[in-house]
């Protein structure tokens, strides 16, 4: 640009310097410096001989400024073109399909859903941001039918994965750049080999809850019937059938498992978490039924999860106070005062994503047996049987047992065990995005 100045205002000194500058820098960076190097040979030439620059050089450089601002004007094009992306690449690599943009990105640019359809299942995740070769990208993963990538509107990039069975995958962030969506339990491909193998080597399967231990705490039991419900339907016995299926589950998938209460007994509130902390858990579950008096027990219905929190919505508290029990109403100063001191940001954290995980996988779960459960959604509370617990932890309110509806599904098996696989997922879930 100091060039095209220097000949568009005459100024031959300020030329030839520019001249000088751009040969020297052309020599380095290994570009075409030929005209460059002519033009000033001209000015050497003259100089020695005295001559005054000829009309003739002005319209020479006028063509070099031409073609010079086309090539500036097309950098800038592709300069702008790309900056409009904000996913720099997407690749599929093992198990994986690795996302990486050019900023920071947070769980809000994720969107996750399921669904079938005639071929078979989908999980489709919907991610904020626009990736240039969306369209002509294929990505594969052996035991996945397809993954299909295309930007669904300008600024939604949409992942979908499908095959005949339902796939279990799951999302994590790695630095704040990269995101990555995970298959689990992809089959293997590979199993068509030859017949003439007399031995198949035997399949490795992946087991999340290996070295990972999980107290699980059905609520109430013996003297403690919990919530009644119609025709004397109690919570104390469907917490125990879902915390026994739960058991099941996570021990197939490798987890170290343990109950609170193996049988009807009765176990004090505060006395609940000594067994996890004991064995050291990783996490701890308690699992509970909502209860409404009879003027509402009509209309309040969901299943929802709980983490620890001192949270004072009326909601909150009036759950807690049931879960809690006389224990809270015995509670001195100094007991709420170590309650308070027990609440560090970390385990919150933890037990939020934790809850998170639990409640989605549990939500979906449930409706493949009855569409219209009701979302009670994820929430925090101070719950006293939490507060002991020196690792994640959260409540579940597996659904109302005083609602009419839903305390007869409370009591059916095949809705029980939908449950417990649910929050198994959930397990699942939160351990691959936490390692």
């Amino acid at each position: 640009m100091d060039y095209l100045k220097a000949v568009l205002n005459s100024d031959k000194d300020k030329e030839i310097k520019s001249l000088k500058t751009l040969i020297k820098s052309g020599k380095k960076l290994n570009k075409d410096i030929d005209k460059y190097q002519s033009e000033l040979d001209k000015y050497n030439k003259k100089s020695k001989k005295h001559i005054k620059i000829e009309p003739i050089k002005v319209e020479k450089t006028k063509k070099i400024q031409k073609t010079t601002k086309a090539k500036i004007s097309k950098e800038i094009e592709k300069k702008a073109e790309d900056y409009k992306y904000t996913i720099k690449s997407v690749e599929s690599r093992k198990n994986m399909v690795i996302i990486d943009f050019k900023t920071k990105v947070s769980k809000s640019y994720i969107k996750f859903f399921e669904q079938k359809v005639k071929s078979g299942f989908q999980d489709v995740y919907d991610i904020k941001g626009s990736f240039k070769d969306a369209y002509p990208t294929k990505l594969k993963i052996n035991g996945v039918k397809q993954i299909v990538i295309k930007q669904e509107t300008p600024n939604t990039l949409r992942i979908l994965f499908e095959d005949r069975y339902n796939l279990k995958t799951v999302y994590f962030f790695v630095n704040n750049k990269r995101l990555i969506l995970k298959v689990l339990d992809a089959k293997n491909s590979s199993s068509n080999s030859s017949k003439t193998i007399s031995k198949k080597p035997k399949k490795v399967q992946y087991r999340p809850g290996l070295n990972k231990v999980v107290v699980i705490d059905a609520g109430h039991g013996g003297k403690d019937p919990g919530g009644i419900g119609p025709r004397k339907r109690y919570e104390k016995v469907v917490v125990f059938k879902v915390a026994k299926y739960l058991e099941s589950h996570l021990k197939k998938r490798g987890y170290k498992v343990y109950l609170t209460r193996n049988r009807d007994n009765f176990i004090k509130v505060r006395n609940r978490t000594v067994l996890a902390n004991k064995k050291s858990a990783d996490i701890f579950i308690s699992i509970h039924a909502n209860a409404i008096g009879k003027a509402k027990a009509h209309k309040l219905e969901g299943i929802e999860t709980f983490f620890l929190s001192p949270a004072r919505s009326e909601r909150a508290k009036r759950v807690a106070a049931k879960e809690n029990g006389s224990d809270v109403r015995k509670m001195s100063g100094s007991t709420k005062r170590a309650f308070l001191e027990s609440l560090n940001r970390p385990r919150i954290t933890a037990s939020h994503k934790l809850s998170i995980d639990i409640q989605r996988n549990m939500l979906f779960n449930a409706r493949k047996i009855y569409k219209k459960v009701v979302d009670g959604g994820v929430r925090e509370g101070p719950f006293w049987v939490l507060v002991g617990a020196q690792m994640p932890s959260v409540l579940i309110e597996v659904g109302y047992i005083t609602h009419p509806e839903e305390s007869r599904r409370l009591y059916q098996t095949k809705y029980q065990k939908a449950l417990a696989k649910g929050i198994a997922n959930g397990v699942d879930s939160y351990f691959a995005k936490n390692p």
